[in-house]
């Protein structure tokens, strides 16, 4: 074993300790009667085991039942916060609700702390401190905007946003109403173009890719580029995020590399349950290829068995996602994504496994609407 590998192993072992005395103390803190939440204390009485007493590592998460999603669908909202945060100001984001009962998640402060471990890893050269930012994705009670906009902050800019419903563009999409889709997402469009050609020194931009797609295109229409009005970071992020459109996005929108092109985009997967995974520096050497690691203890992704959601897949192998969220504000083992991919090994940034060709899950994709991402 070369040293490179022994020093992988090492650090491999250590964030394994790390989650394990993590996960102890966060359903320590969720399950006690004097600062868990309601729901969890209610939970604790139907569960064949006791979590105080019997879960002493992450492994032992498996003694819960699957989280299922219509838990989150309905309050009352209070419900979810733990009395260790009673009385601090909280938001609610939700997800999904194009039709009937959106999900939703209260947060505290979760989403500042996730979008500031996110900040840490982007290059200064191409995300500059003090640099304005342009936010061209969801609106309204999501968590992206707000995340984006304390993401900037938190670097010295100030954040520029637009109006964009995805409930309305589903809806568009499902009527089969595409000429209005298309005026839409000019709409979107126009707004943002408007924002980068009004002088307010934006350099760096969240978008999701289908949106990036056509501000390049609205940009060239009107005979400019991203790179004349100023930008050179962009984080991106949702389920069309694959290495085909990277590569036509570095290659034909950006015009080439960063090095070449003085534009650097890094893609990340997330949603109101986890917060950000981070991706593995996606390269040409690599064939664009995107992985993505959970920001670990804080969240977990496993690539599971179709078969057995308690079984992880081989190295290299296909499963559905599992995320696990283990935070003070908000306990959730065992979620099944609405996603599929392959199981990534650990490397030296990120030394716990990753999950890449993040897709929706082959089951439910066909009843998929996948809309602005």
């Amino acid at each position: 074993m070369s040293t490179a590998e022994v020093d992988l192993q090492s650090e491999i072992a250590k964030a394994k300790d790390a989650l394990d005395k993590h996960t102890y103390e966060v359903v320590q803190y969720h399950f006690h009667d004097s600062t868990g939440s309601p729901f969890w204390l209610e939970k604790k009485k139907e569960l064949n085991f006791d979590p105080m007493s019997e879960v002493k590592c992450y492994d032992d998460l498996k003694k819960f039942p699957h989280f299922e999603d219509e838990w989150l669908r309905g309050g009352p909202i209070e419900r979810w916060i733990p009395k260790g945060h009673a009385g601090q100001p909280a938001y609610v984001f939700e997800t999904g609700g194009t039709t009937g009962i959106p999900k939703s998640r209260m947060v505290i402060n979760d989403f500042r702390r996730d979008y500031e471990l996110f900040s840490e890893t982007l290059p200064d050269e191409y995300f500059p401190k003090g640099a304005n930012w342009l936010m061209l994705g969801p609106s309204g009670p999501r968590r992206l905007r707000l995340a984006v906009e304390h993401l900037c902050q938190v670097r010295g800019g100030i954040c520029f946003c637009i109006d964009l419903d995805p409930r309305w563009v589903v809806k568009l999409i499902k009527k089969g109403w595409m000429e209005h889709l298309e005026e839409y997402k000019k709409h979107c469009i126009d707004q943002a173009v408007t924002v980068l050609t009004a002088n307010h020194d934006i350099k760096c931009m969240f978008a999701t890719p289908k949106l990036l797609d056509s501000l390049c295109l609205g940009l060239e229409d009107r005979g400019t580029s991203l790179k004349e009005v100023g930008i050179t970071g962009i984080f991106s992020g949702g389920t069309e995020f694959t290495p085909q459109w990277t590569r036509y996005c570095v290659e034909e929108l950006f015009g080439g590399p960063p090095e070449e092109s003085g534009i650097y985009m890094t893609p990340t997967y997330g949603n109101t349950l986890m917060g950000l995974a981070c991706s593995k520096p996606v390269t040409a050497e690599e064939q664009y290829k995107i992985s993505y690691y959970a920001p670990q203890p804080r969240a977990t992704t496993e690539v599971v068995s179709f078969d057995d959601y308690d079984q992880v897949v081989g190295y290299g192998e296909t499963g559905r996602v599992k995320l696990t969220t283990l935070t003070d504000e908000f306990f959730v083992p065992g979620f099944m994504e609405r996603d599929e991919g392959e199981r990534e090994a650990p490397f030296d940034t990120y030394p716990w496994d990753g999950v890449s060709g993040v897709r929706p899950f082959h089951e439910i994709a066909s009843a998929t609407t996948v809309g602005v991402y």
